[in-house]
């Protein structure tokens, strides 16, 4: 379901029946009459509809995490909230830019519209902006040739399906962002088959050891921070700008682990 366009219908017909009573009904009623349900239900229903498409459009719009791709920032079940306007102001539905702001940074997490199914949100962390060249090889990642700092930090285990997955947990730090990632030795460098056609996939080169990646003009690179269990740009691609929604920010809820409300995303 297109929420944003739900709601945007939602929005102008019940604005449409509080301007035309407002203007027109209201004065062919008789005075002190009853207003018929289908004027009053709307008229009630629109402040509370323009607040929420308001909020949810320009400031901050709330996600949940419905896999372990962004494992351990992020685990399954968190709610979290989304800033609308720090990557610049957008129009609701139609997702075009008005007002330029900021631009993604490396090593923010980032929510956008799957290049594959803009109607899927993803959240991954940007890696690579406009111009840059990503490479990851031997599960060592390196942007525009300088290796990224990484810091061993223990062990690290969590449930997928039947069992568990064992984990290196590793402290990465880039452009000022520390934030935890995962690597699992027993898994492939990368799995080949996996890679998909993709825009500007010529800018990539990958062979079994990694892959090297030049991130085109308006577009980013993105990965997960559970490096060996997420679908991210090196299989299917760059991201286009104009699928940018917004940056995460905060875990406002989890249903599970209650000590995570209030948690800034790194």
């Amino acid at each position: 379901m297109n929420f944003p366009l739900v709601l945007l219908v939602l929005l102008v017909v019940t604005g449409g029946v509080w301007l035309w009573d407002y203007f027109v009904l209201r004065h062919q009623r008789v005075a002190d009459s009853i207003e018929p349900w289908w004027i009053e239900y709307p008229k009630s229903f629109f402040p509370i509809i323009l607040v929420v498409f308001c909020l949810r459009s320009f400031l901050v719009e709330p996600f949940k995490i419905p896999s372990g791709s962004m494992i351990p920032t992020l685990l399954v079940g968190d709610f979290i909230l989304v800033n609308k306007y720090t990557y610049g102001i957008r129009l609701p539905v139609a997702n075009l830019k008005i007002i330029d702001i900021n631009e993604p940074q490396r090593g923010e997490v980032m929510v956008f519209r799957f290049p594959e199914d803009p109607s899927i949100d993803y959240i991954k962390r940007v890696i690579g902006v406009p111009g840059d060249t990503v490479t990851y090889r031997n599960k060592k990642l390196s942007v525009n040739d300088i290796p990224v700092q990484l810091e061993q930090d223990g062990d690290y285990k969590y449930i997928e399906g039947p069992g568990y997955i064992y984990a290196q947990r590793l402290k990465e730090s880039m452009d000022g962002h520390e934030h935890d990632i995962l690597i699992s030795d027993d898994m492939p460098d990368i799995q080949l088959s996996a890679v998909h056609q993709f825009p500007n996939r010529e800018n990539c080169a990958f062979d079994s050891t990694g892959f090297s990646c030049k991130v085109p003009e308006g577009n980013y690179f993105t990965l997960g921070d559970n490096r060996d269990g997420s679908s991210d740009s090196r299989y299917w691609g760059f991201v286009p700008e104009n699928n940018i929604v917004g940056k995460a920010f905060l875990i406002w809820w989890n249903f599970n682990d209650l000590g995570r409300i209030g948690t800034l995303i790194k």
